[in-house]
């Protein structure tokens, strides 16, 4: 099988967009991060191809940005609590290991997760 391109739905420009400019370091693991993306989109929602180009893009980069925003200490985070004293942080974060997932709105936005329903005759032809 030839080296084939994956199809990637977003650029390092598009994220920056969306986002903030990124570092060197920060665009090599944007660039991975777009692809494997890319790819969960593909993988988790098989009519992805039946979905707008801007909402893929969409999608994929605001999936590499909640897996990036894990690094900021308070990003990503989904409670925040502070005590003066005697000095306690506690943070809870939806993905603390930074993977990557997709929301529900995301899923819907991208038509998979849907339910359908069918009828099957079983009496034969009448």
């Amino acid at each position: 099988m030839p080296d084939e391109q994956p199809i990637v739905f977003a650029t390092l420009d598009d994220l920056e967009k969306r986002w903030r400019a990124l570092s060197s370091t920060e665009q090599s693991r944007a660039s991975v991060l777009l692809e494997d993306a890319s790819s969960l989109i593909r993988d988790t929602c098989p009519a992805w191809s039946s979905a707008r180009e801007d909402t893929l893009r969409r999608v994929c980069c605001a999936v590499v940005r909640r897996t990036m925003s894990t690094d900021d200490e308070d990003v990503g985070a989904t409670s925040l609590m502070d005590v003066s004293g005697p000095f306690t942080t506690q943070r809870s974060y939806s993905s603390p290991a930074g993977d990557l997932f997709l929301t529900k709105a995301e899923k819907r936005s991208l038509g998979c997760g849907a339910q359908s329903a069918f009828t099957i005759t079983l009496a034969g032809d009448q």
